[in-house]
């Protein structure tokens, strides 16, 4: 496991609207205020915004894995059925190991608020030493989503031996079996 510097976190927001500057990113800047109440431990974030092309979503997130070493990337945006929907393809294209759970729970935790949470196809997976989180693109569905989800994230990248993310407690409660260590 990396203990030697930050953490480093991508945050990838798909859209083809908010990469052209014609609609304001609020996913990925949801996604980093959630991360900085969530996580008493140092990290950075590595941020981008792009359209909703396969292509381009598999060379970011290949970057953002391998070159920028992020233990952890957050996507938000194009994980719906509409046709330039392609976050799910793109990130089961560039993973070795896919992890349904992340995404039965995200939209499980979600159908609680809106009845089409099941139109949602978040999905998570491991490429290298990274975890890959597909979420949507609504602030509050991000939300509900990390809310559900982070619990498991911080061990899982301990089992990928990824960097050491500490959550703090009194905003969102990590699990670690006793033997865990840092």
């Amino acid at each position: 496991m990396n203990t030697a510097m930050n953490a480093r976190i991508g945050i990838l927001t798909v859209s083809d609207r908010a990469s052209r500057g014609d609609y304001e990113d609020k996913g990925g800047p949801a996604i980093r205020a959630w991360l900085t109440q969530a996580l008493s431990s140092p990290w950075e974030a590595v941020a981008r915004v792009i359209p909703d092309e396969q292509p381009l979503i598999e060379a970011a997130l290949i970057e953002m894995a391998d070159t920028a070493g992020c233990s952890l990337v957050v996507t938000t945006g194009g994980t719906g059925p509409a046709l330039r929907d392609v976050t799910p393809e793109a990130t089961e294209a560039v993973c070795s190991k896919m992890l349904p759970g992340f995404g039965e729970l995200m939209r499980t935790a979600s159908l609680k608020f809106v009845p089409t949470a099941i139109l949602s196809r978040q999905t998570a997976g491991i490429r290298g030493r990274c975890l890959i989180v597909n979420l949507p693109g609504k602030p509050s569905a991000i939300d509900d989503c990390l809310q559900a989800v982070f619990p498991a994230i911080p061990y899982c990248i301990d089992l990928i031996e990824g960097a050491w993310l500490e959550a703090d407690p009194d905003f969102c409660k990590a699990f670690r079996p006793a033997h865990a260590k840092k």
